[in-house]
């Protein structure tokens, strides 16, 4: 006579990792497109950041900013390092995207400033962004964002 053992069948196990593998399939894009969301949620808010901290610079120095590396962290504050953003926004590139820092068409470096915050790769984010002393933040699906871009709402 036969006893009987104890445990899961082959097929039992087999049942169970089939519906693991597919929640996964279920749930890894949504885990995906979070993770874009939140990262162009972060180039806003740091996008935010570099203006508030132009206008602080501009107010204490007389000037823009003409690099982003002048709002950088230093034990001494100055014009070419007034501590006003952290160390990793400072290097541009923060949660996926790569800020620049720039002058507009016509402006002159001080008196205008632009930047433009342009996804990694397309994995990291699907909008650019740009903003400059008007303050505006304005974002383009498809190309590197301009002044004549959308404002984001």
């Amino acid at each position: 006579m036969r006893t009987k053992q104890k445990g899961f069948s082959l097929i039992e196990l087999l049942i169970v990792v089939a519906i693991i593998l597919i929640i996964a399939a279920i749930a890894i894009p949504n885990l995906m497109r979070s993770k874009m969301a939140a990262n162009e949620a972060s180039a806003v808010a740091s996008l935010r950041t570099l203006n508030t901290s132009s206008v602080s610079f501009s107010t204490t120095y007389g000037s823009y900013p003409t690099a982003l590396s002048n709002l950088a962290p230093s034990s001494t504050p100055s014009s070419t390092a007034a501590d006003l953003v952290d160390s990793v926004l400072a290097t541009g590139s923060k949660s996926g995207y790569t800020f620049t820092w720039g002058v507009p068409s016509g402006g002159v470096a001080g008196t205008n400033y632009s930047i433009n915050a342009d996804p990694i790769s397309s994995s990291t984010g699907q909008r650019h962004f740009y903003t400059d002393q008007s303050l505006v933040i304005r974002a383009d699906t498809s190309v590197a964002a301009t002044v004549s871009s959308n404002p984001i709402g």
